[in-house]
């Protein structure tokens, strides 16, 4: 999994450097926004009702244009997902810390208004789990490399948009959903399913 990740960091930059050395179509950028996610219930002890949970992302981009309305756009972005659920015994939150590498292919549909869709694989960093109820409020973290609750690589897809204001500020919106299950076997403590988040946000080329 680290090595994956050092692997796509590194593309993100030998692609910068190219484009540095030799005046190529190749930019590299910043992002970031918000989250809205939940989680979808597979089979297994998942008797329960979820809500959406608001958190965020922050990561880096780089713009490879390959044609006029073709571009190549890998990133590596740092994402919060999870989910809230209730009870007559209180309420619970659950955080989850990822680092995600969409490669992802932008296309142009008109002037400043471009579709984005690829595959995407999330490396899983650390759980935060919120109860509370009348009485106060527990919290538990837990490091995922350090737990075999969970997989700790998850592969998914992407699709959404990006409005471009000018040549270095845009617009973005997409959904991105886990293939994978979190774990083969849900349990009320560590439930089955898959991660799918709502994202909005604005990015910066250089």
């Amino acid at each position: 999994m680290k090595r994956l990740f050092i692997l796509s960091i590194a593309v993100l930059f030998s692609g910068y450097s190219f484009a540095q050395s030799t005046d190529k179509p190749i930019r590299l950028g910043i992002k970031g926004g918000v989250n809205i996610s939940n989680i979808i219930k597979d089979d297994g002890n998942n008797n329960f009702k979820t809500d959406y949970l608001t958190g965020y992302h922050a990561g880096l981009t780089l713009d490879i244009k390959l044609t006029d309305n073709l571009a190549f756009t890998p990133e590596a972005v740092y994402s919060t997902k999870g989910y809230k659920a209730s009870n007559t015994f209180g309420d619970f939150t659950q955080t989850t810390h990822f680092i995600e590498v969409p490669i992802l292919a932008s296309i142009k549909i008109a002037q400043g208004f471009n579709l984005v869709a690829g595959p995407q694989v999330s490396f899983l960093m650390s759980t935060k789990n919120t109860f509370e109820n009348g009485f106060g409020t527990i919290q538990q973290e837990i490091i995922e490399d350090e737990s075999d609750r969970f997989k700790k690589s998850l592969a998914g897809g992407v699709i959404g948009f990006r409005f471009d204001f000018n040549d270095r500020f845009g617009l973005n919106g997409r959904y991105a959903l886990d293939f994978q299950k979190n774990n083969e076997n849900g349990s009320t403590t560590t439930p089955e399913f898959k991660n799918q988040v709502f994202q909005v946000g604005i990015g910066v080329k250089f």
